[in-house]
């Protein structure tokens, strides 16, 4: 019987691994380890591992456009169960260099989109909790 297959790890491309991987560091825990100056790798405290791959001509996708650069993927992040935890995220990942995609009717969707500092697309979702 083969053995399972089994996740290792995320990985985005972007200009700058280190860069990158200390922006979500600071969003997310861990401490990025720069494996080489074209791989950087992530530990995320009880998450996926994050790895951040040197791509000198990444063009990043245009929100919403999906005929041009498409988005690939997208990750979710939660931002808390509360607005006011969700604010406080906001402020956080702004504060990092972050910026806003899609703050469109927040309430009703429960999630806001944002750009990392390279472009990639990220959801701060809020979470209900039992």
């Amino acid at each position: 019987m083969a053995s399972a297959v089994r996740f290792r790890s995320v990985v985005l491309d972007c200009p700058e691994p280190l860069e990158l991987a200390r922006f979500y560091a600071q969003v997310v825990g861990g401490t990025p380890e720069e494996e080489d100056p074209d791989w950087v790798v992530l530990e995320v405290p009880g998450g996926p591992r994050l790895s951040f791959q040197r791509a000198p001509g990444l063009t990043p996708p245009e929100w919403p456009r999906s005929d041009r650069n498409a988005q690939q993927f997208h990750l979710d992040l939660d931002g808390g169960a509360t607005w006011e935890e969700m604010d406080a995220a906001e402020e956080k990942v702004l504060a990092l260099g972050a910026r806003v995609l899609d703050k469109e009717d927040k309430e009703k969707r429960d999630f806001v989109v944002y750009a990392d500092p390279a472009g990639h697309p990220f959801c701060l979702c809020r979470i209900e909790r039992p």
